[in-house]
């Protein structure tokens, strides 16, 4: 169906305007009208040559907390759900987010429930909102769902900021040192090359390889600044592999200190989503499923799924991942999940262990960071140095013979 643009005025008298689908000017008319919007124009969108590796269509993680926390505002506050997503809509700068949104409102106007609305776009809502949702429908509660849904991504946000802080740093430093690194041997050492060979001076054996390094990098540079790129695009398509994703996943768990960070994260995911499914009413067996998909390590995830299958056969949570887990899930995690089984206070004993892994996370971040920042300096120094060094010890050999 075609896309047209169109500007109007509410019943509060303000302007408004947006975009939306529909099969014709006078459709999209009745459909304003419905939702007391004053129409003053309405015209085709002209369309734009597609461009593939242009085309951004993704929500991030903060726009659908602010969609969810709205619309559990606006639901509590007893407007229609029609009229809450095209309100919703209207202001979303997120053009694809908009279209999408418009697209729930058209399905849910048909005679859709929500969460079946919502499974048509994957991409935009998973599993986890979808249930969520579809619990909150069945119990009446859909404002205290949405409600709990923006809490969790908030929280989620959170959580991969610290990863990010985590990860950035280091990263950005030695990229900037083998940036400057590379640069030196292709621009500056060459200069001092032609100096000393003018000079005739005798080459230390560190200076020789170095000038060596030099011109092999001089001339190839090209080919060396395609191959990093080459590299790291093959790195990042292998890493997506089933075989890729094991080893990078496996690898990192076993780090001294970053595995402990990753485990940390995973459990903290784990723990936070799995309480979030059970307080909304969601089976054991199914919140089990979608929480070993927010891990983001298969290892981990592997092992929630063996725990799903012994809670299957009839056995209790904290067994399941005493079994499952060989030791990896922390005793104190399985105690808690004791605890909240024989109490019937799971939920509530997740959502604290959550918050412990939280903390614990921004512990094991700062203590990285203590620990990779003498390491990262000692890298940084030892290349740049290094290559300095190298270049003024001839200097040396040439003051001494005069």
């Amino acid at each position: 169906m075609p896309v047209y643009v169109w500007k109007g005025k509410n019943r509060y008298g303000d302007l408004v305007g947006g975009e939306r689908v529909a099969e014709s000017i006078e459709d999209l008319t009745r459909t304003l009208q419905r939702d007391q919007i004053t129409v003053i124009s309405i015209k085709p969108k002209r369309a734009l040559p597609a461009i593939p590796f242009l085309k951004m269509e993704k929500v991030r993680l903060k726009e659908l907390s602010m969609f969810s926390r709205q619309l559990s505002v606006l639901i509590d506050a007893e407007l229609p759900l029609i009229q809450s997503l095209g309100l919703l809509a209207e202001q979303q700068k997120n053009r694809y987010f908009s279209r999408v949104i418009n697209e729930v409102k058209e399905d849910v106007e048909a005679g859709s429930a929500l969460n079946q609305a919502l499974r048509k776009h994957p991409k935009v809502f998973d599993d986890l909102y979808c249930n969520l949702v579809a619990s909150g429908e069945q119990s009446g509660s859909l404002d205290i769902m949405l409600r709990r849904l923006a809490d969790y991504q908030e929280n989620m946000i959170k959580l991969r900021a610290k990863v990010r802080q985590a990860m950035i740093y280091p990263s950005a430093i030695i990229t900037f040192a083998i940036v400057v690194a590379i640069f030196m041997l292709w621009k500056v050492i060459p200069v001092f090359g032609g100096i000393y060979q003018e000079l005739g001076a005798e080459l230390p054996a560190i200076t020789a390889f170095v000038l060596a390094l030099s011109r092999f990098v001089s001339k190839y540079i090209i080919f060396i600044v395609i191959g990093l790129g080459a590299l790291v695009v093959l790195f990042q398509q292998w890493k997506k592999t089933p075989v890729g994703r094991e080893v990078v996943d496996r690898s990192m768990l076993k780090f001294p200190i970053m595995g402990n960070l990753m485990r940390k994260i995973a459990l903290s995911r784990l723990t936070r989503t799995l309480s979030t499914l059970i307080s909304g009413g969601v089976p054991m067996l199914e919140s089990l499923r979608i929480a070993s998909t927010t891990t983001g390590n298969v290892i981990i995830e592997r092992q929630i799924m063996h725990a799903r299958q012994l809670v299957s056969e009839g056995k209790s949570l904290n067994d399941a991942l005493k079994e499952a887990g060989q030791g990896q899930f922390p005793p104190m995690m399985v105690q808690m999940v004791n605890v909240g089984e024989s109490t019937g206070t799971l939920d509530d004993m997740l959502s604290k262990l959550a918050t412990f892994f939280d903390d614990e996370v921004d512990n094991a971040v700062s203590a990285l960071l203590s620990a990779l920042e003498p390491l990262v300096l000692i890298f940084v120094g030892g290349i740049v140095g290094g290559l300095v060094i190298s270049m003024y010890l001839p200097l040396f050999n040439l003051i001494q013979k005069f």
